[in-house]
């Protein structure tokens, strides 16, 4: 599929439900509640203590400020492990919240300068940055972003993850980039394609911006505008994402641990061939919300009313992360921010009643949480 007509296929959706996500939003504020969603709770692992009984543990945290199709799904199958690391002391707190955000073009000036619609001023990305800010948001990079969504390894409890997709020279990293990392200290993602047609003097420009330390590049393929699916053939697949690895290897002197999926296009296949060759997590275009630890909102089917949005729920959440678009990602801010402070409370709520089932089921098996 090609990417600008992908582009303009999602603006247009993404614009048509702003309106619903309002209406949503105000129907949460107002305290009614009305999606119908599929709750995942794990089995416990171990062997429970005979003398005492574990409580039922609550579902997952739901929202109604998302679109209702888009569930939380799930990723970590041992509950044991995914109640040690929420409440082990140090990691992340509960209800921390990551959005991420994708900037495909950014053009000097202000609105007047955009003439494509993958594109915004950099008048608008200063907005932008400003927003995140004043609502708390700070930077990270891929690893602490990986670290988080597979340990809940600490971050700031509102997280930002800035991907900017496609090659750039070092001026469109040091006009629109380097003025966040030096104010402040936010990292951006490059999804750096390992084209062939790559000049020499392009290759050294982003390996100049990658050793200053607020470049983060991981892999967005080699030809890239031949999107990877389930149709494309195992060559294919495998030049694309051994090709990145090698390159980013070679000049970058690092092994990228995320794919950002050219065209947004992925399927079971390339998945599946991702992580053999030892990709932790992969990146859509469908912008469905924020995640948290375990927590991916996705949707098992194609939905009629946003056809440009690829199914990604049967997929494993981890290599199917949604990304807000840079055009309207303001709008959402606050959204991804009561959903951090809503969850957070929810899971505060139920403290007393996950400890209680640690101790009782998982204690024996995978140890005492230390600091408790």
């Amino acid at each position: 599929m090609d990417p600008t007509k992908l582009f303009q296929d999602i603006l247009i959706t993404a614009q048509a439900n702003l309106q619903q996500t309002a209406v949503t939003t105000e129907t949460q504020m107002s305290g009614s509640s009305g999606t119908q969603v599929q709750q995942t709770t794990p089995e416990p692992t171990g062997t429970n203590d005979p003398n005492r009984t574990p409580p039922t543990l609550p579902g997952t945290y739901q929202t109604d400020l998302l679109n209702p199709r888009d569930y939380p799904h799930t990723y970590i199958s041992d509950t044991c492990e995914f109640l040690k690391n929420r409440w082990t002391p140090g990691k992340a707190e509960p209800g921390t919240v990551v959005m991420t955000v994708m900037y495909h073009s950014i053009v000097k000036g202000d609105d007047s300068a955009v003439t494509l619609d993958n594109q915004i001023s950099s008048e608008r990305h200063k907005q932008i940055a400003l927003d995140l800010y004043n609502q708390g948001f700070s930077a990270i990079d891929m690893s602490q972003f990986v670290n988080f969504m597979k340990y809940n390894d600490y971050i700031p409890a509102r997280s930002v993850l800035l991907i900017t997709d496609d090659r750039h020279h070092e001026s469109y990293f040091s006009d629109h980039f380097l003025p966040l990392y030096q104010e402040y200290g936010w990292k951006v993602v490059n999804g750096w394609i390992s084209s062939d047609a790559t000049t020499e003097d392009l290759w050294k420009e982003n390996e100049r911006v990658e050793a200053a330390g607020y470049v983060d590049h991981q892999a967005h393929g080699v030809v890239h505008n031949e999107n990877m699916s389930d149709g494309s053939t195992d060559e294919y697949i495998y030049s694309e994402l051994q090709g990145s690895i090698d390159r980013i290897k070679e000049h970058f002197g690092k092994i990228p641990q995320a794919i950002i999926w050219p065209g947004g296009t992925f399927g079971n296949r390339p998945i599946q061939i991702a992580k053999e060759l030892g990709y932790e997590v992969g990146f859509t275009v469908n912008p469905r919300g924020p995640v948290m630890y375990n927590w991916v909102p996705l949707d098992d089917e194609i939905d009629p009313g946003r056809p440009a949005y690829l199914a990604d729920g049967t997929s494993d959440p981890l290599f199917v992360i949604p990304r807000y678009w840079d055009t309207d990602v303001s709008s959402h801010i606050d959204t991804v921010r009561q959903i951090g402070k809503a969850a957070k409370e929810q899971i505060f709520a139920n403290r007393e009643i996950e400890l209680e089932y640690y101790d009782i089921v998982c204690k024996s098996i995978t140890g005492e949480i230390p600091g408790l």
